[in-house]
């Protein structure tokens, strides 16, 4: 997976997978599993999220209602209040914003505040979803959720009886119970269909069929008071019964409802002991039926995307780990990576903290399960997969950072801007340089000339010398910025508070761009945001490539005419 050729476009992003992305988890929600309530107020979530970004995380994905099993289900109104602005804070700082949900509201509102993610936990079935999505340029998550194998019947001990007299009086009765149901056949119609024929599936634009839920067989009618008196099951009738507001009534449907109750049954069957008589021969489930209803519908609703207007390089698949999935089968899914990966499409690593984890590992608490989900995520990487979405995305860039360097050789080029105004400037440049070729996994490949320019934005300071250094790296962007900032501060750089943002310096490092890199957050932009409109930085970089205006343009960067540019270039100091 080294070198994996899927992109993923979303919205204005193209997020490569040449290594493995970070998606962090960011529930604005008072119930999640293993968070919930550590980030409801939005200045928290804020702050949280920006520190994902800055720890290492590519994505954010921000949701606001719990699917936990036994959830309550969330008024879309609820929803959009609790994850809007967060969203939007997010958006703001360069970040690529995921909105999980599933109401077809709140994923208009959260791209128009700037998400460029729809992560639908119901796998797009709804086709308002799927009519909404077709008409955006926002990337989209299909996830599998629902029952993968039938559920287990109980069968009575059947004695035989071989006598002549019995098997007459069986074929008799086979006759009477035939006889029986064929007098019991409905001989009216309705509209032109039989009674009880089942309701026919909706049709998207262009007569392609979307199949129902898949959330396995209906609750039945009638349960065990111990069953149907259980708290969560008290809440989410009471938020069912509950009129929501006139713009939420088309959003809080039957989808809703039908998830609830899976996620419902999926407890008690994770908690259910099932006495048998029987030991079973092998330790894990037979992977054919399970693969095949989880991979057909991923396939299935990918093609009715696809089929509706959703260009192929903008959906991402996910198999939904605990949505009614025991840890047997979600063992099964995951050794089965590869076979998910081979569908083509990016795919989706989920388990964070899941109480499969929890199974294998013997931890109890979803909070304490982070070394079990690296330990999960590595074995999925390895079979090919793309994204992992995990809770403590600063730990696992640690992780992924510590196991990437040793075993995934990947050299990248990037550009890194020099500027100096106090002291000997060329001298301070070429130091940082020298300093720049020591990084570990990093070499210098080539430099600008060195050029004076005007100061730019703080002006009533000296000249500025100037270079552009391009250089190869092995190390991710924010491993590589502290480095760089390690030699600012060796080289007397000052940046406390007390110091102005843009006035004297003796260096200053800029790491403009890094092949294959977008980045958002306080810390880091990448590419660089003020790369477009400084002259002192896009005229040495002529000294290393063709047209670098033209180049990012391409790579989504606004470049501003020469003329309109600040700092600009006044004359050449030399050579590095």
């Amino acid at each position: 997976m080294a070198n994996d050729s899927k992109t993923w476009r979303c919205g204005k992003y193209e997020l490569s997978f040449d290594r493995p992305r970070i998606m962090g988890v960011l529930n604005v929600t008072p119930d999640s599993f293993s968070d919930g309530g550590e980030h409801f107020d939005p200045d928290a979530a804020i702050e949280y999220g920006l520190a994902m970004l800055d720890a290492g995380a590519d994505i954010i994905d921000v949701g606001g209602e719990s699917t936990r099993p036994g959830f309550t289900p969330v008024n879309p109104d609820e929803e959009a209040r609790r994850v809007l602005p967060v969203v939007r804070a997010l958006a703001k700082e360069g970040a690529i914003v995921s909105i999980d949900t599933r109401h077809v509201a709140v994923a208009k509102a959260a791209v128009r505040c700037g998400a460029s993610i729809v992560n639908d936990v119901t796998g797009f079935t709804d086709p308002k979803m799927v009519e909404f999505v077709k008409t955006s340029t926002c990337g989209v998550i299909v996830m599998h959720a629902g029952e993968v194998a039938a559920p287990t019947r109980t069968h009575a001990t059947v004695q035989l009886d071989t006598s002549a007299a019995a098997f007459v009086a069986e074929k008799a009765r086979e006759a009477a119970a035939e006889a029986a149901r064929e007098a019991e056949k409905p001989a009216r119609r309705r509209r032109g269909k039989l009674l009880g024929e089942p309701k026919p599936e909706a049709k998207l634009p262009g007569g392609v069929v979307q199949p129902s839920l898949p959330f396995g067989d209906p609750e039945p009618a009638t349960e065990p008071a111990s069953e149907r008196e259980t708290p969560a099951a008290e809440q989410a009738a009471a938020a069912e019964t509950v009129a929501p507001a006139p713009e939420a009534t088309e959003a809080a449907s039957e989808p809703n409802d039908r998830l609830a109750a899976m996620m419902r049954r999926s407890a008690r069957r994770e908690e259910a002991y099932v006495p048998t008589s029987q030991l079973r021969r092998f330790t894990l489930p037979d992977s054919a039926p399970i693969m095949r209803r989880v991979m057909g519908f991923l396939s299935d609703q990918a093609r009715a995307l696809i089929h509706a207007g959703v260009s192929r390089d903008r959906i991402c698949i996910d198999p939904g780990p605990g949505f009614g999935k025991t840890a047997n089968e979600d063992i099964v899914i995951q050794r089965e990576t590869a076979k998910m990966a081979s569908l083509g499409y990016p795919l989706m690593c989920a388990v964070s903290r899941k109480r499969f984890v929890g199974a294998v590992s013997g931890v109890t608490e979803a909070a304490e399960r982070d070394a079990a989900t690296f330990g999960v995520c590595l074995g999925a990487i390895q079979a090919g997969a793309n994204i992992v979405r995990v809770h403590d995305a600063a730990g696992f860039a640690q992780f992924l950072n510590g196991y990437w360097a040793v075993a995934k050789p990947q050299p990248r080029r990037a550009f890194v801007a020099v500027g100096s105004n106090l002291g000997h400037r060329c001298d301070n440049i070429r130091a940082a340089r020298d300093m720049i070729a020591e990084i570990p996994l990093t070499c210098v490949s080539n430099s600008s000339k060195i050029y004076e320019s005007e100061p730019a934005y703080e002006t009533r300071q000296d000249a500025f010398a100037n270079a552009v250094i391009e250089i190869k790296t092995e190390l991710a962007p924010l491993v590589l910025l502290d480095e760089l900032m390690k030699i600012e501060a060796e080289l007397g750089r000052d940046r406390s508070k007390k110091a102005k943002a843009n006035g004297p310096r003796t260096i200053d490092l800029d790491l403009l761009w890094m092949d294959g890199e977008t980045h958002g957050g306080k810390k880091l932009r990448l590419p660089h945001p003020l790369i477009g409109e400084r002259d002192f930085v896009l005229v040495p970089l002529e000294d290393l490539m063709h047209d670098p205006a033209r180049f990012f343009r391409y790579n989504g960067v606004e470049v501003k005419e020469p003329e309109d540019r600040v700092g600009h270039i006044v004359g050449e100091l030399g050579r590095m």
